[in-house]
């Protein structure tokens, strides 16, 4: 298949990339800023340390040339820049991009959520011809459609498939939604409020899903945009039975019509007002993509992962990003209080466990 370079190899979505890769016969080198290897590596996959902000280290882990570069980190047009400084010694590239680039027809995105009404609403599905934020520096989004753009603009150049990945899960993740519910159901929570009736819907993408999306993107170059995530898009409540069922747990939803009832009480990090449910039509039509992994099946290695993480330490000193994103997931006192005294007007309903299972 030839060469492939593949930067931020040991992140949660490369380590899978890669050996995804070297199956399918490619030399793969691995860079990342530590230059570690990952178990599930075949032994000839060759691990390089690289600083991603050191364009002179990119030129000497390129070399002479590469038939393909997969980039995880690319965060801002002067990562794109980069790879189209690079175009001829690079055969084509596949760049991981994010859903938080669209906005819906009033002009709302993931930038404007916490407004009043700010929210988007998406058609369903949702489609890459979706209008996108406009691009710059300023935020996640922004930045991500910049990058979009200048490698877009290299044409043929340098083919580029960017993936708009939904919300990814999988082992290694520094912010794993799952934690919401592995960490009540370690700490013998019986109860866990749930915003929006449980019926949230944000599409998940497993990095094995991933994995194979940046393969068939690999055997076939191309100057595109492609949605990433999985065949399916569960909701909050299909999410926890799903969990629960791993883990052997048995708690009860206290489900709330509307939004989280009080402060760090039912705001899950799938938690959102309007579905966020990606078409993946265009990628089965270009790539010939067909789903490999079930959300459900997948769950137990990132359970797993969460749970030796977790008996490292306190939470928020073992997932700090993801404190800094969400904030408390854990106010059990707030939780406590709020049952409590919840107005039954906001209840949608109190269902047991087993019911999903």
């Amino acid at each position: 298949m030839g060469r492939a370079v593949v930067i931020g190899a040991t992140g949660q979505i490369g380590r899978p990339a890669v050996a995804a890769l070297a199956r399918d016969g490619w030399e793969v080198t691995a860079a990342s800023r530590g230059g570690g290897r990952d178990e599930d590596w075949p032994g000839d996959v060759r691990a390089v340390r690289l600083d991603r902000e050191d364009d002179r280290a990119l030129e000497s882990v390129l070399g002479d040339g590469c038939d393909l570069v997969v980039d995880m980190v690319a965060f801002r047009a002067h990562h794109a820049r980069q790879l189209t400084r690079l175009a001829d010694r690079i055969g084509s590239a596949v760049v991981i991009s994010s859903v938080a680039v669209y906005q819906d027809d009033k002009g709302r995105g993931f930038d404007t959520q916490s407004e009043p009404d700010g929210f988007p609403h998406y058609p369903l599905p949702l489609p890459e011809t979706q209008t996108t934020v406009a691009a710059g520096d300023a935020t996640y989004s922004t930045a991500k459609v910049a990058v979009e753009q200048e490698l877009l603009a290299a044409g043929e150049r340098l083919p580029a498939t960017l993936l708009r990945a939904g919300a990814v899960h999988g082992p290694h993740c520094r912010t794993p939604r799952e934690l919401y519910f592995v960490k009540r159901n370690l700490d013998g929570r019986r109860r866990r409020v749930i915003a929006y009736g449980g019926r949230s819907r944000f599409h998940p993408v497993g990095v094995h899903t991933l994995a194979e999306l940046i393969r068939l993107a690999a055997a076939r170059p191309g100057s595109r945009v492609l949605n990433a995530a999985d065949a399916e898009a569960p909701t909050v409540v299909e999410i926890a039975a799903a969990v629960d069922a791993v883990m052997g747990a048995d708690a009860e939803n206290v489900l709330v019509d509307g939004p989280p009832p009080a402060p760090t009480v039912g705001d899950t990090p799938w938690s959102v007002p309007a579905p966020v449910v990606c078409d993946m039509s265009a990628a089965e039509r270009e790539l010939g993509y067909r789903p490999v992994a079930a959300y459900a099946d997948t769950l137990p290695e990132t359970i797993d992962w969460i749970t030796r993480r977790l008996s490292l330490g306190d939470w928020r000193e073992v997932y700090p990003k993801m404190y800094a994103a969400y904030g408390d997931l854990f106010d059990y006192s707030a939780e406590d209080t709020w049952l409590r005294t919840a107005p039954q007007e906001r209840v949608t309903a109190w269902e047991p466990r087993a019911a999903h299972r």
